[in-house]
């Protein structure tokens, strides 16, 4: 039974702030500039706005939470077994619903590669994370 009482919540909150903060790095310096041009946007076309800020913060933390579940259910404690969940839950689950919807939105291969290329990240990230500080 997938259980939240057993759960490191510290470990949980710093998985959480480094896949928000993987983020702005890869949206940013990494990215950016690829991003807004597979958007078909400029930076001055975005307008200023806290909720997708926050939105993305939520999301990161229901990921490293049910990350978490994962890995205490199936009782991972090592570095390679985390980095192993979050790249199977970031490709199996994450990616490939982004594919799908990426299909069906016609939003081009670019786009999906950056956008599911960090969800894919930072799930390996907070797998490595939450696996080793339990």
């Amino acid at each position: 039974m997938l259980e939240l009482t057993g759960l490191n919540w510290l470990a949980i909150l710093v998985a959480t702030l480094v896949g928000f903060a993987l983020g702005g790095i890869w949206y940013g310096p990494i990215f950016g500039d690829a991003w807004l041009a597979a958007l078909g946007k400029t930076a001055d076309q975005i307008q200023p706005s806290a909720t997708p800020f926050v939105i993305s913060f939520f999301t990161s933390l229901v990921t490293a939470i049910v990350l978490a579940m994962f890995i205490s259910a199936l009782n991972i404690s090592t570095l390679g077994g985390g980095v192993t969940i979050g790249l199977l839950v970031g490709i199996g689950f994450i990616a490939t619903a982004m594919a799908s919807d990426s299909a069906f939105g016609d939003t081009g291969l670019k786009l999906w590669l950056i956008q599911s290329g960090y969800r894919v990240l930072y799930s390996v990230l907070m797998g490595a994370i939450l696996a080793v500080w339990r």
